[in-house]
């Protein structure tokens, strides 16, 4: 077929909805001209040879222009009887980006655009064909795979198919330190949202059910039950519920056994890697809101004491899973804090010299944020204050003895500055200055 019937074959196929469109008003016969004749362009120019990527990307662009345009004066117009495929181009531009990726089946950029409108109008069908299509032809790229997962993990809330992507990309890309951290993270997301669906549904609190004091102001009201709604439809609710909660408390998904997972593959993976292990901790220690955040992180820490004991990462993972989940206020952070500290005096000894003003910058980044509060937070415990404070001070000593760390420890004097005398900008330029 020459490059001219193929122009025309495509170019009758959407003869009729323009027919539509000038039967219904939505176009003018000078409109629809117009757009016939850069369509005609269009299709003559990707049909001929010495066509580009870039070609089939305007060509998508003016449909979805188009597209817009329709939708607008479709509903300016208040048009009846028109179906939703008839007025976003849907068709069209899928024909298009297919035509182009199975031309320029390398092309990055136009596989991305077709993912993207694919994710725009929700078609979700040709969006999975399209991952299947770009994710064969490009197995190696990370990214590709984390762009999947995350689609149907937090637009479509289909963990079981985003868990699928990022497996099957671990087997191509097993060397890949981005992915198993991507894949930790969605897990991780994951953990926080059902904590936060819990919470909200009070499904971690006991029930209230003690009855207030009366007195002479309180109108008493009857206690109305489910049961008095709907006997038959709330007999056996009670216990079903009970065991359902159960049940979903005890999931490996709920009791952070997937995370877990990942970390020991991981692990095996990369040799004991302490600095993937240290990466992994912290991410974890980012989600302080999930339950079962503090088991992971004291996996993890147990690991790597016994893997790698000496490390730099080690020493960080034990003091700040001494001071996790703990407020600054709280009974037990005196002792936590203390905990910390002496795992880090420890900790520093048994490093070498060139990792010592990185763990004492490290250090001093874990410490500041509990000098920072609030104007309605209570006081803080003054011995607290002056054991965080003087830490600190002795980390930015360390910092400035050596000289690639000097900058980083004047930034962090300025921080401690601000958290221990709570200055304005204008007040800090005066002290330090």
């Amino acid at each position: 077929m020459s490059a001219a019937d193929k122009a025309r074959f495509f170019l009758e196929r959407t003869a009729p909805l323009l027919n539509t469109y000038a039967r219904k008003n939505i176009l003018s016969p000078a409109e629809i001209t117009s757009i016939t004749q850069k369509r005609s362009a269009f299709e003559h120019t990707i049909a001929a040879r010495g066509s580009t990527p870039a070609i089939y990307a305007r060509y998508a662009d003016f449909e979805i222009n188009l597209a817009t345009l329709i939708k607008q004066r479709v509903r300016r117009l208040k048009v009846k009887g028109l179906k939703q495929s008839d007025s976003n181009n849907q068709r069209i531009v899928f024909s298009i980006l297919d035509r182009g990726t199975r031309k320029f089946a390398g092309d990055r950029e136009l596989w991305l655009k077709y993912i993207q409108f694919c994710q725009k109008e929700r078609a979700n069908k040709k969006l999975a064909e399209v991952f299947t299509s770009y994710l064969r032809l490009r197995p190696r790229e990370y990214n590709g795979w984390v762009l999947a997962a995350k689609w149907y993990a937090e637009e479509e809330g289909d963990m079981s198919t985003a868990r699928g992507y990022l497996q099957r990309g671990l087997r191509f890309c097993k060397d890949e330190r981005k992915l198993w951290l991507e894949y930790l993270q969605l897990e991780m997301v994951y953990l926080a949202k059902l904590a936060a669906r819990r919470q909200i549904l009070g499904l971690d609190e006991t029930r209230d059910e003690t009855v207030p004091d009366e007195d002479e102001n309180m109108i008493s009201l009857p206690t109305i039950t489910a049961a008095d709604i709907a006997p038959e439809s709330s007999k056996g609710l009670e216990e079903y519920d009970a065991a359902a909660l159960k049940r979903m408390a005890d999931a490996p998904a709920f009791t952070g056994a997937i995370p877990i997972a990942i970390f020991d593959a991981a692990m095996k993976e990369f040799k004991d890697s302490a600095e993937m292990a240290g990466d992994m901790f912290e991410l974890v220690a980012d989600y302080a809101s999930v339950p079962s955040a503090k088991k992971i992180l004291q996996h993890i820490s147990t690991h790597m004491q016994a893997t790698t004991p000496k490390s730099l990462e080690t020493v960080l993972a034990e003091a700040r899973l001494a001071l996790f989940g703990l407020n600054v206020q709280s009974d037990e952070f005196p002792a936590a804090l203390l905990a910390a500290l002496s795992a880090i005096i420890t900790g520093c000894t048994s490093l070498p010299e060139n990792q010592k003003a990185e763990l004492a910058e490290k250090a001093a980044e874990i410490m500041l944020p509990y000098l920072e509060r609030d104007q309605d937070d209570d006081e803080l415990d003054p011995d607290v204050v002056t054991a965080i404070v003087a830490s600190i001070k002795k980390y930015l000593k360390v910092m400035k003895a050596d000289g690639k760390k000097a900058d980083k420890a004047k930034e962090l004097q300025i921080e401690l500055t601000k958290a221990q005398w709570h200055l304005t900008g204008d007040e800090l330029a005066g002290v330090v200055g």
